[in-house]
């Protein structure tokens, strides 16, 4: 069985560097991943520590510094309402914020690295919506104007079209995230109604760009809105430790062209004893026994786990069987 860690801000500690400084330096970024997959040989390499940030910082909005090894956020919110939203113009690609730096890079480690799967991130626009207005004013504005909020989104869609053609252009592809839109945040309901018409065009556009399905990466309790992550055509799905794992797979099983990772628990692997990881990884192998296209894997490793616990679970994945 695969196993498929989650690498961003992890790829900082590994040459002892803070989020902050790899984030914001070309050679830093690129040296970080270089580092984690020589060690780790995972795919898919997402080149990015706060690729949540990467959108929102090209449409203007400014990241405050943490402390210490604190992973950065959007300080003060760009726009003040949906509206705002929707009279944004697309950012350059090319140009604006860090965008043409982590496509640098992202070339950069596909020269180095042919035999890597390398991406380059894209978000999906509730999660570029919440950064630019801020997530309890973007919730509110969903609750009171949800046809107005959802025309914000759709109006995202566009900026993201163009930043998925200029990663094709560069002969890169792409991984798309979305977790700001999961339940609980956003209840099951308002989800189909508001965040799901914009999720299902940007998916089919980018789909249409890079020629195949766009994995679409959810975290957060997504078995109650599952289907609806389905019906965008989706090749990949994750199966987040927040969530009903159990009901997740029994809704997904019969899909088996959607390639299903299913997450361990973030305690169990970067703080868990040996014992531990091999009872979590074990869960997840009984959990899919007999369903093909599936690998276990993580969400973001937190910036200190050991290096030796995620060798170590590529190890004993590796000598897992799955059904072909």
């Amino acid at each position: 069985m695969d196993f498929s860690p989650a690498i961003y801000e992890h790829a900082a500690f590994l040459i002892r560097r803070t989020p902050w400084d790899v984030s914001r330096d070309g050679e830093l970024l690129f040296a970080a991943h270089a580092e984690a997959y020589r060690r780790y040989r995972h795919a898919p390499v997402v080149v990015g520590i706060d690729i949540y940030n990467l959108e929102a910082e090209a449409y203007g909005g400014v990241l405050d510094r943490p402390s210490g090894t604190g992973i950065p956020a959007i300080g003060t919110p760009v726009c003040r309402s949906v509206d705002e939203l929707s009279g944004l113009e697309p950012f350059d690609p090319a140009r604006d914020g860090r965008v043409p730096m982590v496509v640098d890079v992202a070339r950069r480690l596909a020269r180095e690295f042919p035999e890597a799967d390398v991406r380059v991130p894209l978000s999906g626009p509730f999660s570029i919506a919440a950064n630019l207005l801020g997530l309890d004013e973007l919730l509110c504005e969903a609750l009171v104007r949800p046809r107005e909020t959802a025309a914000a989104l759709g109006h995202l869609v566009r900026g993201q079209v163009e930043f998925c053609r200029a990663i094709r252009q560069a002969g890169l592809d792409v991984a798309f995230f979305e977790s700001a839109a999961a339940p609980p945040l956003l209840s099951p309901d308002m989800f189909r109604a508001v965040e799901l018409p914009a999720l299902q065009e940007l998916l089919k556009q980018t789909a249409r760009i890079v020629d195949h399905p766009v994995p679409c990466i959810i975290g957060g309790d997504t078995a109650p809105i599952l289907d609806a992550i389905l019906s965008t055509g989706t090749g990949y799905v994750i199966c987040p430790a927040e969530t009903d794992q159990a009901a997740f797979m029994r809704t997904v099983w019969d899909r088996t062209e959607v390639r299903v990772r299913i997450n361990t628990s973030p305690e169990i692997i970067s703080r868990g004893t040996r014992d531990q990881l091999r009872e979590e990884i074990d869960r997840i192998a009984r959990l899919t026994a007999g369903r093909a296209n599936v690998c276990v894997g993580t969400g973001a490793l937190p910036y200190e786990t050991p290096p030796e616990a995620v060798l170590w679970a590529g190890e004993y994945c590796s000598g897992l069987a799955i059904s072909d």
